[in-house]
């Protein structure tokens, strides 16, 4: 099965971003506590606007993002993160094209 992709970007005021980017570190590890869904991980800050922050997710499969979005609001760093985060501006899950 193809990996997948995630991309997300969203806004985090400079007070909140150390807290948000714990958090997010604490938010992959609560999914793959059964399994291992997040293969790889990278939060990014964009250069230009520290306030723009970016996660580039790589899931093991498609059926790996399905089965995570089902148990999201169980998961405690992400109704933690959703207090924190302000306006997102895109979110998408990708696969390879060949």
């Amino acid at each position: 099965m193809k990996t997948c992709t995630e991309i997300a970007v969203f806004e985090v005021t400079k007070e909140n971003l150390a807290q948000v980017i714990a958090l997010s570190e604490s938010l992959f590890s609560e999914i793959n506590a059964e399994q291992r869904n997040i293969i790889a991980h990278e939060i990014l800050v964009k250069t230009d606007n520290c306030q723009e922050v970016c996660w580039h997710l790589t899931w093991a499969n498609v059926d790996a993002v399905k089965a995570s979005e089902a148990k999201w609001p169980s998961y405690p760093s992400a109704k933690q993160i959703e207090a924190l985060v302000g306006k997102k501006y895109y979110y998408g899950h990708f696969v390879r094209a060949l």
